[in-house]
């Protein structure tokens, strides 16, 4: 039984556990990197494996892991924040930041008001974001209406293609770009020497959000972030020096009732093979951890983060002893008071059964006091039938279970003295004959 037990637990325990997750969204780079990711999962024989469930929309994705439909999710803060949900890893940052030709003299979103914006495959989710930047600034965002009348605070978001970008800043169709993506990809690159191409000159602008800390007070589903001072290549290299900014996040959440152990594993096996999955994907390599001074400021933040990944950034993932701790003195504990309870009934039933035998015994030496006082034929022959049903009786008992040597010993001295005492009364008795044991002529033996 042991060894059964501890086979069903290895078994339990090396299981691999199996993760819904919840992709998102269509046509972007974070489907495909959950998708290597799996199949990483699978070839490698990890513990942790994942079934992909595809969303439309970041939105929708979110909403499965507050409803509890699935174990992660791929979120995007600003747009739906579930509940429940924690941070285990950064899988892409989005910086936002504007560029221009320098001879558009825009040099900070104050300088956008009458001007026109242009964005490359806008979603409603930049939309939401950059309306709120904009009213930030004391400027109104619209739509590309021709027809429309705009204010002096206006900025017209104009929706351009990469390939028409530089016919739409020649034909002043646009004065400016905006971008909301992660500053070292190789489309920001393009764009920002797009961009400096239109200039006579060759030069541009590059600026994001003044007064970041009031932003993220006023914004607390975005984060700051950096792009470093010469990123972009051109004479001179754009930006002059750091600039910050802040932006939106890809982020892969798990719900906050995950164990520990589970998140960190997934938290360490998708940083581990971040290399491998740079491989089938370059949006592996934009994989980060999210940043965090300590670890109260990292799970009590606007952004919060799973304990298990904390405990994986940290170094301090627990071992296997430390994991099922609790476990194992559990079952050393309840399995010590059943061991007691299992040794209580066997002795139990083998005090039972000792004293049947000492009743049958005492039954037995009551029998043979009264075999020695009776005459009775018919009573003897009834004593003896009793005396060797007690006999079948002890023997069943001693068979069961072994029997102490005295009460056995002492069964079988009353057996033998009953027997012995009814067999010299049946033979005195005036009406049994000569014989008390003979055959008849067919051959059976009779009393």
């Amino acid at each position: 039984m042991a060894l059964a037990v501890a086979g069903l637990a290895y078994a339990y325990l090396t299981h691999p556990t199996t993760l819904i997750v919840a992709v998102a969204p269509n046509g972007g780079s974070e489907p495909a990197l959950m998708r290597a990711y799996a199949d990483a999962l699978m070839k490698g024989k990890a513990s942790i494996r994942l079934r992909l469930v595809p969303f439309g929309g970041v939105r929708e994705s979110a909403e499965a892991l507050r409803d509890g439909k699935v174990d992660l999710a791929v979120v995007r803060p600003d747009v739906s924040m579930p509940r429940n949900g924690l941070t285990l890893a950064v899988l892409r940052e989005q910086a936002t930041f504007v560029v221009a030709p320098r001879q558009a003299s825009i040099d900070g979103f104050p300088a956008l008001a009458g001007k026109r914006l242009g964005i490359l495959a806008p979603r409603k989710a930049d939309h939401a974001l950059l309306r709120g930047l904009m009213a930030r600034h004391g400027l109104d965002l619209r739509d590309d209406n021709p027809d429309g009348g705009a204010s002096a605070k206006a900025v017209t978001l104009v929706p351009v293609e990469e390939a028409d970008l530089s016919t739409y800043l020649a034909a002043g169709r646009i004065d400016a770009v905006i971008l909301l993506t992660t500053p070292t990809s190789a489309a920001a690159q393009r764009i920002v020497g797009l961009v400096r191409d239109a200039d006579t000159n060759g030069e541009a602008a590059l600026f994001g959000i003044s007064d970041i800390p009031a932003t993220l007070a006023r914004m607390p589903r975005l984060q700051a972030v950096t792009v470093p001072a010469g990123l972009f290549d051109g004479d001179p290299r754009l930006p002059a020096e750091d600039l910050s900014t802040v932006g939106s996040s890809y982020r892969l959440m798990a719900r906050s009732t995950m164990s520990r152990s589970v998140a960190a594993e997934v938290t360490q096996h998708l940083f581990e093979m971040r290399a491998l999955l740079a491989e089938a994907t370059p949006a592996a390599e934009d994989v980060t951890h999210p940043t965090y001074d300590t670890t109260v400021g990292a799970t009590s933040a606007h952004l919060p983060i799973h304990p298990g990944a904390i405990d994986y950034y940290e170094r301090e993932q627990e071992s296997f002893i430390e994991r099922y701790e609790s476990w194992i003195y559990l079952v050393a504990i309840f399995g010590g008071g059943l061991g007691s309870v299992f040794a209580w009934f066997r002795q139990r039933l083998g005090r039972i059964r000792r004293e049947r035998i000492e009743v049958a015994t005492a039954r037995l030496l009551e029998i043979r006091s009264n075999a020695r006082c009776s005459t009775d034929r018919v009573k003897l022959e009834a004593m003896a039938g009793e005396t060797d049903d007690l006999a079948a009786s002890i023997a069943r008992h001693s068979m069961r279970r072994a029997t102490e040597p005295r009460t056995l010993a002492a069964a079988t001295f009353a057996i033998d003295a009953t027997r012995s005492t009814i067999t010299r009364r049946l033979r005195g008795h005036p009406s049994v004959g000569v014989a008390v044991v003979g055959e008849e002529p067919d051959g059976e033996r009779k009393r």
